[in-house]
């Protein structure tokens, strides 16, 4: 096997934007992508620099939020590492995780918003209704940090401070699962400390958790995603849909270009998509594990002309050698 490169270099073109037969776009990515033992063994781009990975931190901070102490269902521990669509159920269950800790929408300081998803958007904006945090896609995590505080008697009013008790122990979370130094620490979209990883240790962690089985923490947040997939994402998102083609998979996506898996045998991959874009993600994930040997249905992501389809986002072969390498 070819020792993968470590050291920084320019990310290569992994995705192509198509359209009636000409090649109108490219998306470069970093990869990661590591063995069952958590060591690299594929690599494009710089896979050790630190990264912000977004979203991709939720499971980890929801394991580090159980190991305070906090008890939730299966479906709300979902959604607590959710980027939600803000379907009615994702609201009912932010306010539900709220109420069992004795709090309301009022103690939610990240940011108002209508659900992502179209039809819910649809449907909320037709009732009237106007963006609040409980509808935005992070308020599932805000409102399970919001619970670990009341549960251990920390300040609520301060609980977005990197400082706070509840984000040094989620900070502390996300380097043991990782494997990398303490992270640095930046401020997200929705208010909340975001912690960085390289995305080795990205990779690393998500084979670590998709893989646990000794009923800690790490497993009942993997076990939570994989019964629940649409509590961490939405009916329609493309990350249910792998959920549920692939067992014993776990992933998440983050803003930016961000994109975790791990699979029930520890092996683990990470993407950064170097332009930020959100709409090659599936595209190259779906076309790695394909070439990793997982059975899973291609990523379709079509480009329309008019009220046809006339191109798509398709992966280059730097995508099938780099899942050959890890197959």
């Amino acid at each position: 096997m070819t020792e993968p490169d470590r050291g920084p270099s320019e990310p290569p073109v992994v995705a192509e934007v198509t359209r009636s037969g000409v090649v109108e776009s490219v998306h470069r990515a970093h990869v990661a992508i590591v063995d069952a033992h958590g060591e690299l063994v594929a690599a494009a781009g710089n896979a050790t620099a630190a990264i912000l990975p977004r979203s991709c931190n939720k499971p980890l901070q929801a394991i580090g939020m159980l190991e305070c102490g906090l008890e939730l269902p299966a479906e709300l521990l979902a959604l607590a590492g959710a980027s939600h669509a803000g379907e009615p159920f994702h609201v009912d269950g932010v306010r539900r995780i709220l109420a069992g800790a004795g709090l309301d929408e009022a103690a939610l300081q990240n940011p108002p918003d209508v659900p992502s998803d179209p039809d819910a958007r649809a449907a909320w904006m037709a009732a009237g209704d106007w963006p609040r945090p409980v509808a935005m896609n992070c308020s599932g995590k805000h409102a399970a940090m919001l619970a670990t505080c009341a549960l251990r008697g920390w300040p609520t009013a301060s609980y977005l401070d990197p400082n706070h008790e509840l984000q040094r122990r989620l900070s502390r979370a996300v380097s043991e699962h990782t494997s990398d130094p303490a992270p640095a620490v930046a401020v997200d979209g929705c208010g909340a400390p975001v912690f960085a990883a390289s995305l080795e240790g990205l990779a690393r962690a998500f084979g670590r958790i998709a893989s646990a089985s000794d009923g800690s923490a790490t497993t009942r947040v993997a076990d939570a995603f994989r019964a629940y997939p649409e509590w961490a994402s939405g009916t329609r998102r493309d990350e249910s849909l792998l959920h549920r083609q692939v067992p014993g998979l776990m992933t998440k996506a983050g803003a930016e270009g961000t994109y975790a898996v791990g699979l029930r045998d520890g092996r683990g991959l990470a993407v950064k998509v170097d332009d930020g874009a959100a709409r090659p993600r599936p595209v190259i994930v779906n076309s790695l594990l394909q070439a990793m040997g997982v059975s899973c249905q291609p990523a379709a992501f079509a480009i329309t002309g008019g009220s046809a389809d006339v191109g798509e986002i398709r992966a280059t072969r730097v995508v099938a050698e780099l899942g050959r390498l890890a197959s």
